[in-house]
């Protein structure tokens, strides 16, 4: 995926960052608990086509961005 359009894509409910999983070809939203398809190398930044993440993929992601101190 180009970093270029990674930057500027946001999360079409919270606007918020999105995190790049390279391995499913998804693009994650962990606030909103959504993962968004890349197809065909296209993100389809729709709500109705993304899937809902497990319980166990949000609180994985969500720590993995946590940086402890």
């Amino acid at each position: 995926m180009d970093k270029q359009l990674l930057a500027m894509l946001v999360c079409p409910l919270c606007k918020g960052k999105l995190k790049y999983e390279a391995e499913a070809q998804e693009l994650l939203c962990t606030f909103d608990g959504l993962a968004f398809p890349i197809s065909d190398g296209v993100p389809v930044m729709l709500e109705g086509e993304a899937r809902r993440l497990t319980v166990d993929e949000k609180l994985d992601k969500s720590q993995s961005s946590n940086v402890a101190r």
